[in-house]
């Protein structure tokens, strides 16, 4: 099974693997990682779990990502760097947010962030 993000000084475990789904399948709406073909509640309770787990490690992950572009494209630096309340519009955040997700990114590239949960960040508003 897929372990939750690790902080920035342990190393990350790769998450379960999410499996390509063949076109067909993911059009398929009652479709989902062929979970609705395993009969077994224990097998199901366990990939069920699994892709949960992967899934959290991927949002924490894509997070970051996000926080580094942020801090990136407010970088004063930068000709064509963008103000929080632009970020927020392109991203759909709140500017509050957007503000710290630069916060964070900038973090993250000086290395001293924890990881998303450890920042205290709220959910995508």
């Amino acid at each position: 099974m897929a372990e939750p993000t690790p902080r920035r000084n342990e190393p990350r475990l790769r998450p379960a693997p999410l499996l390509f789904e063949p076109a067909q399948a993911a059009a398929d709406p009652e479709h989902f990682f062929d979970l609705e073909s395993i009969d077994d509640p224990r097998a199901l309770l366990a990939r069920a779990t699994e892709l949960t787990h992967a899934f959290r490690a991927a949002t924490d992950r894509a997070v970051e990502f996000q926080a580094i572009a942020a801090a990136q494209l407010a970088d004063p630096r930068r000709f064509d760097r963008l103000t929080p309340a632009d970020i927020a519009e392109r991203a759909e955040w709140t500017e509050d947010y957007a503000k710290k997700m630069v916060e964070f990114g900038r973090d993250l590239m000086r290395g001293t962030a924890e990881g998303a949960e450890g920042e205290g960040l709220p959910g995508p508003a």
